[in-house]
């Protein structure tokens, strides 16, 4: 077909409008034709509400020090479409996903004509991750994750080293469910016969389904505040301090590379998952190369300063949860400053709840939106605009407030990763 990477990453989002398709079928149907690369990775599959990303950064980085090559397959993206592909950090090239489009289109042209119906999007660039890190360029372990749910997520079809599931909250509610319960047991599909999970999940409710299913599948469950601790003790200029206990060791004045008080447990997750791949994988890492990662890892938009004077943050809360950790975080990092919330949203999120949440940090909080189908626009923001305000350039605006702020005034922007993934480009084009 000789593909150009416009028109390879053009036909990808042309499966956009399929929307998302529950259901492991079609995956299953994809891997029998592509010889199971599913069955050839030594991989990790880590699930959850909120922290999945940073847990993969915190990991990653810690695997690359330990000199494992590492495979990462992650998503939404925040600079580049290939990112969601990488190797030790480092994008996939142009060429490579059009190696892997002329691989697959074929297939998937074919499965559009069966019952089952083509492929979605999310379905297509997950079944050429897996032929990538399978085929084309074999890694010592791969990160997969999750991208809604668990249970009937496409990356469900591999059979991991461990399972990880961050955190449960409510999002995804019109897939997951609508009760704490239902979302676990999504989340929980992700565990399989034999294979253990590590959990930083809090609610009593959905740690019960947890348990219930490593019971079912006679697996093993280590979970945050038994099995192990991450007891924070400060904020520092970049990253958090904590102390970690483990059933397998204990390290104090561990920093993490990323900012938030949640941070110190999506790094714990991390820790405990490398020591558990060394206890009993034989992976080779010592406590000096997972300090090291710790401290070096990078994820964007977590947190992430991308100006010093005036303080300028972006962060992903893209719900409930996200939003109350970073109000947390803001009010331990920034006492007595005066802070600006740049908030776009999804319609398809609570918007209210975390509104209602970052009026707690915020002094003024400034709506706007931008170019994504799903993007909330004005209308839904309308009952918060007699206390706060609407602008619809919001390029402008921040070129606005970095002019004309004060020293101890703060900008944070929030709201939706598509939206922070937007205005990183806008410093990263005028920095």
């Amino acid at each position: 077909m000789n593909h150009t990477y416009e028109q390879a990453l053009a036909w990808i989002h042309g499966r956009l409008p399929l929307g998302i398709k529950p259901g492991l079928k079609r995956m299953e149907w994809l891997m029998e034709k592509m010889n199971h690369p599913e069955r050839r990775l030594r991989a990790v599959h880590i699930g959850g509400t909120n922290g999945k990303g940073s847990t993969v950064a915190y990991m990653r980085s810690m695997l690359r020090e330990a000199g494992y090559e590492t495979g990462t397959f992650t998503s939404p993206y925040i600079e580049q479409f290939n990112e969601r592909i990488s190797v030790n950090g480092e994008p996939i090239s142009n060429e490579a996903m059009i190696e892997l489009v002329e691989i697959i289109r074929p297939l998937a042209e074919e499965l559009e004509k069966t019952e089952l119906g083509g492929p979605s999007e999310f379905e297509i660039i997950t079944a050429m991750a897996m032929y990538y890190f399978a085929y084309i360029h074999p890694v010592d372990v791969v990160l997969f994750e999750v991208g809604l749910g668990g249970r009937f997520d496409s990356t469900n079809v591999i059979h991991p080293l461990l399972s990880i599931i961050t955190t449960i909250g409510m999002d995804h509610m019109q897939f997951l469910g609508d009760t704490i319960e239902d979302i676990a047991f999504e989340k929980a599909g992700i565990i399989k016969n034999g294979v253990p999970v590590i959990t930083g999940v809090k609610q009593k409710a959905a740690r019960k389904v947890i348990t219930e299913r490593t019971r079912e599948v006679r697996s093993s469950v280590y979970q945050l505040g038994k099995q192990f601790t991450a007891d924070w003790q400060e904020s520092l200029p970049q990253g958090e301090d904590f102390h970690f206990q483990s059933v397998f060791a204990d390290m104090k004045d561990l920093h993490t590379g990323l900012n938030g008080l949640h941070q110190t447990e999506n790094a714990a997750i991390a820790v405990m998952a490398l020591l558990y791949l060394r206890a009993f994988y034989a992976f080779q890492i010592d406590e000096e190369q997972i300090r090291s990662g710790l401290q070096t890892a990078n994820w964007p938009g977590r947190m992430e300063r991308v100006s010093e004077q005036p303080v300028v943050l972006l962060d992903g809360a893209h719900n409930p949860e996200g939003m109350k950790a970073l109000v947390a975080s803001l009010s331990e990092r920034f006492p007595g400053k005066e802070i600006t919330a740049l908030f776009a949203g999804m319609k398809d999120k609570q918007l209210d709840g975390m509104v209602v949440m970052l009026e707690e940090a915020a002094e003024r909080i400034v709506f706007t939106s931008f170019d994504f189908p799903r993007a909330a626009g004005k209308e839904e923001f309308e009952p918060f605009l007699k206390t706060h305000q609407w602008q619809e350039d919001w390029k402008g605006w921040i070129e606005e407030f970095r002019s004309s702020a004060k020293e101890d005034e703060v900008l944070v922007v929030t709201g939706s990763l598509y939206f922070i993934s937007e205005v990183r480009n806008l410093f990263d084009s005028r920095s």
